[in-house]
């Protein structure tokens, strides 16, 4: 299983939200380039980027940002926030971003999701935000009306080959993540899965690999010092 620290983007600083919410926002540094390069200084290899801004206005507002980020870091990227348009997904693979997450355009636009799988294959994921079983869109701030259950089924029969998964409910809590969601997502879906939100112990990605996900995003539990990412990737690399 492969942990993937994370990196959310607000007027260009690292920050982290407490359930999504915009008014409980937390600074930790005005430097992104230089928090990516600690985590790849720590051993990561990939680093999950969220253009907060971007998520909102539905077009990307720091993309000078994540290409410093790119260019800077040695790491290989991932970015989601604001991605609607397959000009935007070559954008963004134009400056060495490894895989672009489709949140909202997936859940508003299937016939789009589906088409951007076949036109950019593996590099395109889906973020799939779950909030009370429904899906959240528009950087978390309004629900799609689509059970989260049957929107991740449809975008595995789209083609799509990575599922990001978030429990919002989760994020920011340093409360500890749904391990059940996650058991239940890979015992129905066959694609690359994803965990992310309120993961907050090394025990937690113990059992996520345990249950044979792919990767683990980790947050607010490493920039508060919860879990250290060097140990993380450490133990998460030695298990079977």
């Amino acid at each position: 299983m492969v942990i993937i620290p994370a990196i959310d983007l607000y007027k260009g600083e690292v920050v982290r939200l407490t359930r999504g919410d915009y008014s409980q926002m937390t600074v930790y540094s005005k430097d992104p380039a230089a928090v990516a390069r600690g985590f790849s200084d720590a051993g990561a290899v990939f680093a999950h980027i969220v253009d907060l801004e971007g998520a909102r206005s539905g077009e990307p507002v720091n993309f000078s940002v994540i290409e410093r980020i790119v260019n800077e870091s040695g790491l290989d990227i991932e970015i989601g926030g604001g991605i609607r348009s397959a000009e935007t997904i070559g954008k963004y693979l134009s400056i060495g971003v490894k895989r672009v997450i489709l949140g909202t355009a997936a859940a508003a636009e299937p016939g789009f999701m589906r088409e951007m799988a076949l036109s950019f294959g593996g590099v395109i994921a889906v973020g799939v935000d779950i909030k009370d079983g429904q899906v959240a869109i528009k950087g978390w701030t309004e629900l799609a009306g689509r059970n989260a259950f049957e929107f991740c089924a449809e975008a595995a029969d789209s083609g799509v080959c990575t599922i990001i998964c978030t429990d919002i409910s989760k994020d920011g809590m340093l409360g500890g993540t749904n391990i059940g969601l996650y058991r239940t997502l890979r015992e129905k879906l066959s694609v690359q899965l994803i965990a992310s939100g309120g993961i907050s112990s090394l025990d937690e990605i113990d059992a996520l690999s345990d249950l044979g996900m792919d990767g683990a995003i980790l947050g607010k539990a490493l920039y508060t010092g919860g879990i250290d990412l060097a140990e993380a990737v450490r133990r998460s690399g030695n298990r079977d």
